[in-house]
């Protein structure tokens, strides 16, 4: 069973491909906000793989998050997570970001643990 108070940590290094340029979230040569998002849902889902029943899985439903600092391509960043609610199969985080000079963004994420086998089915059947 998960419980609360389950911590998460992934770093990287951002490469000129995770930029907001290149991605087309905006202009500039920075850690894009959608890299980042996609950092804190690695950091939460890895978080709790460990804690999970064989065949389950969890799925992102709510990002919620400030991007108060930019991070420059080349340099460290980092996200750190704690599942602060659990409320039957809904999992909720603290999550923060951080690069090598400080915090560069904060808010709560928000996943459901699913069966994976039934929720690729539901899925399959949409085509």
């Amino acid at each position: 069973m998960i419980q609360t108070g389950i911590k998460g940590r992934r770093e990287q290094t951002v490469t000129p491909e995770m930029s907001a340029a290149r991605i087309g979230s905006g202009l500039v040569e920075v850690f894009a906000t959608p890299m980042m998002v996609a950092l804190i849902e690695q950091t939460c889902l890895e978080s709790v793989l460990p804690h999970l029943e064989e065949g389950q899985g969890t799925v992102g439903t709510l990002v919620n998050v400030s991007h108060t600092a930019a991070t420059p391509v080349g340099r460290r960043v980092w996200c750190e997570s704690e599942l602060v609610i659990v409320d039957r199969r809904r999992l909720v985080f603290s999550v923060k970001a951080y690069d090598e000079c400080g915090l560069i963004g904060e808010g709560s994420h928000e996943r459901f643990v699913i069966d994976t086998a039934q929720f690729m089915e539901k899925i399959n059947s949409k085509s």
